[in-house]
Formats: structure tokens, sequence, C-alpha cells
């Protein structure tokens, strides 16, 4: 049966309530309420970002050809590096020095290749993490290691976690949406399920190669049946799915259908004005430039506007940053997105946005900083490409309470391993937390008789990268 509120209830914090009532019909009934209950007062202290964007390379990008320059490569460059033995994915060889050329940006001087030379013009908005460390060199649960917390079991995504804490803010907007253009990355739905969180959590997939945008959110529109009848059969809908809960007891799959019926409807009107960036002044459109991915970021901007919590903008389907042949193939990647992500970082500062966003760019791992040797079934054997790397890569993140301009951590002089202030994704996701506001060790959901949180046992909050 339903649960019957009191004004004490009101006292309950909003995911301890979610959770007794097991999001079940009182939770139903009241969620255009709960949608609405956010801000500082519901998080564990005051936040400094309100919401996150995950620039996604994924693929793994090379840290030594981006934002991590190592000139002792060039010394190097075709001999054995005097390091003790350090095991890769695949056979690997001699150093490969950068065939990119790197310029000192900004007040801050930092160093970046002219592959991301646009995104480099917000040089002292960057807080550069040169000593990141995944587990294993592969992708399937480095995948899912930095979108879930954990590389092996099935675990609620950073997004599901983002969107159960602050809530919504706008009920015709799913609170979570995962960009990716001509398909999806490798592990599929799994980068942003929402594992045993209630379904409503888990984030709305859309592939930004389609166009049209009533024909990139499926299931939009009736074919034939008008707005007005659409609302009765949503009606009729729900009171059948209702006496169903009522007579099966709690059902959240259920339950989450249901959610996304309502919210599908009410997307109706909305979600196609905030995913038609036709709507943009010209010069706009232009400033970001073409191709799949600005159009994701303009989709991007155009959503934080509207209230989506937690926005992910995947570079491509499968894992097109992957290059084990020819690391020059990073200069047509880069040429696909520098340009909009310069122009989306501009356009958030602009127009007040980037102080309470938290933008985030990487990859799941980065690259190895020698050449990659020939293997059959691995690669075409031309030796220019780069192996797998989780001992060292580079990430940054931009707004939100960071510190711009700074550079935190380092990898070795020829870019292999972490060795000064190594940062763990758990660590990552543990100060990503922070910045919105939460102890990771207090963000919790009881399931199977356990709390769980997206840190799971590890994590520490790195202060140095807050401003």
């Amino acid at each position: 049966m339903p649960h019957e509120l009191t004004s004490n209830d009101w006292v309950l914090d909003r995911r301890d309530f979610l959770r007794r009532c097991g999001m079940g019909m009182g939770g139903l009934a009241l969620a255009p309420m709960l949608a609405q209950r956010v801000g500082a007062e519901e998080t564990h202290f005051a936040p400094k970002a309100k919401r996150v964007v995950h620039l996604f390379m994924n693929g793994g990008p090379s840290q030594v050809d981006t934002f991590d320059r190592k000139t002792a490569l060039d010394e190097w460059h075709g001999k054995t590096l005097p390091l003790d033995s350090i095991a890769t994915e695949r056979p690997t060889g001699a150093a490969l020095r950068s065939p990119f050329k790197f310029d000192r940006y900004g007040k801050s001087g930092l160093e970046v290749s002219e592959l991301f030379s646009e995104t480099a013009k917000h040089a002292d908005d960057l807080c550069v993490i040169r000593s990141m460390q995944a587990d294993v060199p592969n992708h399937e649960p480095s995948l899912m290691l930095m979108n879930c917390g954990d590389g092996r079991l099935p675990r609620p995504s950073m997004g599901s976690w983002v969107s159960y804490g602050l809530g919504s803010e706008n009920e015709n907007l799913p609170a979570y949406v995962s960009m990716c253009p001509g398909g999806m990355p490798i592990k599929r739905t799994e980068n942003w399920r929402s594992s045993f969180l209630p379904g409503n959590f888990q984030g709305t997939y859309l592939d930004t190669s389609i166009e049209d945008v009533r024909e990139m959110i499926e299931n939009l529109d009736h074919p034939v049946a008008r707005p007005e009848r659409r609302q009765k059969q949503l009606d009729l809908l729900r009171q059948i799915n209702r006496r169903h809960l009522v007579s099966s007891g709690h059902d959240p799959l259920l339950e989450a259908r249901i959610r996304s019926f309502e919210l599908a409807y009410r997307m109706q009107s909305e979600a196609t004005d905030a995913f038609d960036v036709s709507r943009e002044p010209e010069p706009v459109r232009e400033m970001y430039g073409g191709g799949h991915f600005a159009r994701q970021c303009l989709m991007a901007r155009r959503l934080l506007e509207r209230g989506v919590r937690f926005i992910q903008l995947w570079h491509g389907n499968g894992q097109p940053w992957d290059s084990h042949d020819d690391i020059e193939d990073h200069r047509r990647l880069a040429g696909e997105c520098d340009r909009a992500i310069g122009a989306f970082l501009s356009d958030l500062k602009m127009r007040g946005l980037l102080d309470e966003t938290l933008v985030i760019w990487g990859g799941e791992f980065g690259r190895t900083p020698v050449v990659e040797l020939p293997k059959a079934g691995s690669n075409k054997g031309i030796m220019k490409g780069r192996d797998h790397n989780h001992y060292g890569f580079t990430m940054w993140m931009a707004g939100g309470g960071v510190k711009g301009g700074h550079v935190h951590g380092a990898t070795d002089e020829f870019g292999f391993k972490a060795v000064e202030k190594p940062v763990h994704v758990h660590d990552l996701h543990a100060t990503v937390l922070h910045l919105l506001g939460f102890d990771h060790e207090q963000l919790t959901y009881r399931y199977s008789g356990r709390d769980f949180r997206l840190t799971d046992v590890h994590g520490r909050v790195v202060h140095d990268l807050i401003a």
C-alpha cells in the first residue's frame, strides 16, 4: 500500500525517504515534488558544482602526445628505455617520440600539444592531472572502472550516483544523458546503467549522428495519435500499471517503466527544443564548428541551461582513440573535437555556467611512450602506434570549483608511470562527488544487506585539485 505522508516525513533525507518507500507508489505519486527538492541543503556540505559534463575520449588518448610533454623521448627515440620491466598488454619496443609540437599557453604556461590548440586557449581554466592510474590495460574493465567504479562487478554508473544524490532540476528532461554518435561504445548500456539503483537514475542514450531530433529520441512521438489522445492513453496505462503494482507488490522494473512512459510524454515538447541546435544563432553554431562532437557540445550547453545534472559526451562508437597502428591518427581525432571543446568552454564562461559546471576530459587510460610491435590480429605492423597504458595517464577538469592553470602530479621522464602524487580513478570519483557537495563515504544505497557507494571501499578526495 502507498506510504501515507505526514508533515514529519519531510524531515527525512530525500535519499533515505526514497529508499524507505522502495520507490513504490508513494514515491511515484510524489515524483514531481521530489524532483524539485534539490539544493545545497540536501548535500553533505555546500557544493562548488551543480552539474557535470564528461567529455569521454573512449579508446585511450596518449598523454605524451596531448597534455604531458616528454622531451626525453626525443633523445631516446628508437632506443630501449632505461626502465625496469613494465608489463604491457601487447608486445612493445623502443621509445617513440611524439610527432606533435607543444607550446605553452596562458599565464600558467601550461604545455599543450598542437592537437588541442583551441582547448589550450583555456589553459588557465584547466586543472590537469598528469598522474592518473587505473587497474588494468584492457578497455572493458577500465571503462567500467571509470564509469561505474568497478571493473568487474555490475555497479551503478557515476552519472546514476550523481542524479540519485542531486535529483533533477527539470522533470521534463532526464537528469542523466549519454550521447554517442554512430552507435554505442564497447560495453554498451553498461556504461550508463543504474544497476541496483532505481531505474529512473540510469542514463538516457542518444545516437547524435541522427540529425532529426524526433528520430534521434526513440519513441518520442506516436505516428498517428494526437497529443490529447496520447495523454488519455498514458492515463489509462498508468491506472492499469498501478493496479498491477498494488496486486503484485513492489516491482522496481515496472515502476521504472512507468516513469519512463511519463518522462517520454513530458519530453515531447521540451526535448525537441533542447536538442534542436538549429535554433541557435548562426554565429554560435559557427563558433562550435561542424561534425557530431560539435553538435553534442552545443546540445550539452542547451541541456545544462535546462537543468540536466550529468551529461556524457562520447567521441564515437567503439573505441576511436585506440591508436595501435599509427599515433598520427590522433591528429584526425583531435580535429573532430578540439574546436568544439574550446567553444564549449568559452560559451559556458560567457553565460556564467562554467563556475557551477564541472567539465571532465579523458579516456579510460592512456598509451605507452614506446612503440607497439607487430602482432597478428592486433595491428597492421607499421610500428607507429602505442599500446594501452594504465600506469600513468592524463585527464583534466575545468570549472566547478577546481584550480585553473594547475598541474597535479607527474609521470616519469618518459611518461610511462605516475611517480608523483598518483590519482587513482577511485580518487577522481571521490573528488568529483566532493565538488558536488557529497562525502563519497556517505552517499550510499543499501542493497542486498550492504551499503554500496561509487568508490566501494576505496578513494580519497584530492584536495590539491580544489580551488
